[in-house]
């Protein structure tokens, strides 16, 4: 990447800086390949963050069917991570995990179900066969208490198992039916495919194990974690709250939270803290590497060229980029400390590149063009928090405000929510000592956008953003992207002036 004109005295956001079309030989951005080759397996470069609020089984199971990673986070106890990622190897690598219902459930129990898929419907079955479908428009003006069977419609002809995409969206189409469910040799129930999802089959690979499973990532702090069972209350997923220390058997440094993952099957680790460029990082990367992982090490999060080199000499195999520029984050605000994304992630990067390492790009991430320029400046994957919290497949349960539009709640995971569940089996002295330090927004509402409320839809504009940037830099891939992008800096009306306009 270089720049138009000389590099400026300040550093620089996503905000501040636009890429310049070059001639291209790229006919079509489908033509461009998006895969990343830091070792991490995504065959597009985003990475959902490793945030309570954020990265569930949910998330992980379809980020991954379209290629992308999510990260669990730290704060959950190993033998539930175990679960969560045994859950995720055995998901198909097409059809979407249906929610099913018997005929005797009733509507609130369709209802409490439905915004917990994008695909909004529920299977109805009798044992293991599909009998019918419920959708929100079946539960609309029906008493909560209302069965299912008579509500149900009959599902269309259901798909066979091991049917390609395109027939599949062949056979949905000319009824304009929007779903089916897919069922083996024995009419038991495999899954269910949306058209659309029919269609992103053919326009996405997924990111598959050696085995052809599904892939997942988990992140381990540096002052020991927890074995032990925890169940979020609030969400019923696997989630945060048993904190350092956990229930059940502890597990008091990196190395050994990290073995349990390995054990578990995770495919990534990422060794995680919000100051990454210090000695107690350090210590336990060199403990996670002395395991010999066969799998990527990912460790930070820094901002410098020395942070870099460090975390690659004590192990990493590629290093989180950010200090500070994460919607729910307050470092900032609360202690000066951190640096503007763009000019963090690509000073980075070049010094990663020359020691044979890689670097993504840790937040700041709120447009497409933001991952495009994160990627234009060297980084091989792009971490996304905030902006997947509000979707369908966030852990979060799905709330309505005054006006009825709906929300899921999201917060920072140096926040006092975070903290405080974090800590939940230390001494109530010490949990209250270490809740006055907070770094985070504890309670945000990030609403759904009820054109676009999976995280697929969301995938769809990245992508589809970083396929045109590529070819309007004349790039078939990430690494030409790297090469041939030309970025300026640009005022903040040059950055208006980009954006659309809802009226005039």
């Amino acid at each position: 990447m270089r720049l138009i004109h000389p590099a400026p005295a300040h550093d620089l956001t996503y905000d501040d800086v636009f890429m310049l079309p070059s001639r291209s030989t790229v006919g079509s951005r489908m033509a461009v390949d998006l895969s990343t080759h830091d070792g991490s397996g995504t065959t597009i470069p985003v990475v959902a963050a490793n945030m309570t609020a954020v990265a569930g089984r949910r998330m992980a199971e379809t980020l991954a069917r379209r290629g992308g990673l999510v990260v669990i986070p730290q704060d959950i106890p190993v033998d539930v991570v175990a679960e969560v990622v045994s859950w995720i190897k055995q998901r198909h690598v097409v059809y979407d995990t249906p929610i099913t219902l018997r005929p005797t459930d009733t509507v609130s129990d369709a209802l409490a179900l439905l915004p917990k898929r994008a695909h909004g419907a529920v299977v109805v079955v009798e044992g293991d066969r599909p009998i019918g479908v419920v959708t929100e428009g079946d539960c609309a003006e029906v008493d909560r208490f209302t069965q299912l069977s008579a509500i149900m419609s009959a599902p269309i002809e259901s798909l066979p198992v091991g049917i390609s995409p395109s027939d599949a969206f062949a056979r949905l189409a000319p009824g304009r039916h929007r779903l089916a469910p897919v069922v083996d040799a024995n009419g038991a129930l495999v899954g269910i495919l949306t058209r659309k999802a029919a269609l992103r089959a053919t326009l996405y690979q997924p990111a598959v194990d050696g085995q052809g499973r599904l892939r997942v990532a988990a992140a381990l702090g540096i002052a020991g974690s927890a074995g032990g069972s925890a169940r979020n209350t609030v969400t019923g997923e696997a989630a945060a709250g048993a904190g350092a220390g956990g229930r059940g058997n502890p597990v008091n440094d990196p190395a050994g939270r990290a073995d349990k993952l390995l054990a578990a099957g995770v495919d990534v680790l990422v060794v995680d803290t919000a100051h990454g460029h210090q000695e107690r990082m350090i210590d336990a990367l060199r403990a996670v590497r002395a395991l010999d992982p066969q799998v990527p090490v990912v460790a930070g999060n820094v901002v410098t060229a020395d942070g870099v080199r460090d975390l690659v000499a004590a192990g990493a195999d590629i290093v989180k980029v950010g200090v500070g520029p994460g919607a729910m984050c307050t470092t900032r605000m609360m202690t000066g400390v951190g640096r503007p994304q763009f000019s963090a992630v690509l000073e980075c990067s070049a010094t990663a590149r020359q020691l044979g390492a890689h670097v993504w790009a840790d937040g700041g991430v709120r447009h497409p063009r933001d991952v495009a320029l994160a990627l234009a400046a060297g980084a091989s994957n792009v971490m996304i928090g905030s902006w997947f919290a509000g979707t369908n497949e966030s852990p979060g349960d799905v709330q309505r405000d005054q006006d009825g539009r709906l929300y899921k709640e999201n917060f920072g995971m140096a926040s006092k929510r975070a903290v405080t569940r974090r800590t939940a089996d230390e001494s109530a002295y010490d949990r209250a000592r270490k809740a006055l330090f907070e770094e985070g927004v504890s309670t945000a509402r990030m609403y759904l956008d009820s054109a676009r409320p999976g995280i697929e839809d969301i995938l769809d504009q990245i992508v589809t953003g970083v396929r045109s940037a590529c070819t309007y830099a004349g790039a078939g891939n990430l690494e030409e992207l790297h090469e041939r992008a030309v970025v300026g800096v640009q005022s903040a009306a040059g950055f208006a002036e980009g954006k659309p306009l809802s009226s005039w």
